[in-house]
């Protein structure tokens, strides 16, 4: 029995990771669905939603005005969720160069914010990013051009990490990962999530928008109702500043995983595979299994240690998972070197997975976390 219980958890812990890539691959190679991008520039609404960023606000509408677009077809709103700083005056400055201010008379969250935002918008594709996002000039031309294609419901950018002078840092295994999984579920049929931090939609596709709900997550699902997709696009990247702090970091992703749980146990009956064929599947790989991949590892080591004394094979499967779990918890509690991967990647596996289990535990504890207080990076 614990031979069946350690297998089958090594089994989907693999899949998770390795088998949901590996066959999105073979699925590409029998089949694609190529986005048909094209030159169009329709009217868009760009929508930064902020709460207390006075520090990075005028900065982050700096580089909105350097976006290379017709200026009678952009709209940018500022959505301030109730700020009690200096945001909002900061916001009026920049009126008469075409920048409108919306305040909520009250603090509800970032999607209720952004929900005003939708509500203000006269574009046709609605474009939300980040205060902490810096954007290309040609990346809001990019995003758009995506929209050519009738197939495509939303696009989401890709992340990269700026460090703190301003540079192209080296990307970390877990972004290259995420990218390229998003990529080649674009090819195969639609992706399962959008970066948060500079997202495009098109204004039908945000007609039922909830003010309680994930937004990026929620867009996508909203997507596929209609029947439309979600693409990635590579040429649309935002630019942002990881965080340095561990806790923070930690916090963030308990934050995201949380809020991501709440979307999908909201839209459950999506993972029927009559009614949404292909992305039924990916919903399941992408999101369910890596948010039940940590209780499958506590299997495998619990059930592991249980097998030690029947055979040498899992003594020493037993003894690399202590290492493996050593490395990480030294590399997060006494700072072994960072800079070497061999710590590096199992403190952030570890980090990842209890990060996951924190938000499980807090979802069935009723926390939502609509509210919000952006990372300060």
């Amino acid at each position: 029995m614990f031979q069946v219980l350690f297998w089958f958890s090594v089994g989907f812990v693999g899949y998770a990771y390795v088998g949901y890539p590996l066959i999105l691959m073979a699925i590409a190679a029998l089949r694609s669905r190529p986005v048909s991008k094209g030159p169009i520039r329709p009217r868009v609404t760009f929508i930064i939603t902020a709460y207390n960023e006075e520090r990075r606000i005028a900065a982050k509408l700096q580089n909105a005005l350097q976006l290379s677009y017709p200026p009678s077809q952009l709209q940018i709103l500022v959505a301030s969720d109730c700020s009690n700083d200096g945001t909002d005056e900061m916001v009026r400055r920049f009126g008469d160069r075409g920048i409108s201010l919306i305040r909520a008379s009250e603090r509800k969250g970032k999607e209720a914010a952004q929900k005003l935002g939708v509500q203000a918008a006269k574009g046709d594709i609605l474009v939300f990013s980040d205060v902490a996002t810096v954007l290309e000039p040609n990346a809001l031309a990019n995003i758009v051009e995506n929209f050519a294609d009738p197939t495509v419901g939303c696009v989401s950018s890709e992340d990269r990490f700026l460090e703190r002078d301003g540079t192209i840092s080296g990307e970390g295994a877990y972004i290259r990962y995420e990218m390229l999984l998003r990529r080649l579920e674009t090819e195969v049929n639609t992706v399962v999530g959008l970066s948060g931090s500079f997202f495009a939609a098109r204004r039908e596709v945000c007609g039922q928008w909830a003010d309680d709900l994930q937004s990026d997550f929620n867009t996508l699902l909203n997507s596929i109702k209609l029947g439309m997709r979600g693409v990635s696009d590579p040429a649309s990247i935002g630019y942002y500043q990881n965080l340095r702090d561990e806790r923070k970091e930690f916090e963030r992703k308990v934050r995201t995983i949380l809020r991501g749980l709440s979307v999908f146990m909201t839209s459950w009956r999506m993972v029927n595979p009559i009614r949404y064929g292909l992305f039924s599947w990916q919903l399941l790989s992408h999101k369910l299994c890596r948010w039940l991949v940590p209780f499958a590892l506590i299997v495998v080591l619990f059930s592991n240690a249980l097998l030690a004394s029947e055979s040498a094979f899992y003594r020493v499967t037993f003894i690399a998972q202590i290492v493996f779990y050593c490395l990480a918890l030294g590399s997060l509690m006494i700072k072994l070197p960072s800079s070497s991967s061999y710590f590096k990647i199992p403190a952030f596996f570890v980090l990842v997975n209890w990060s996951i289990l924190t938000a499980w535990y807090r979802y069935f504890r009723g926390d939502r976390m609509v509210a919000w207080e952006p990372s300060k990076r």
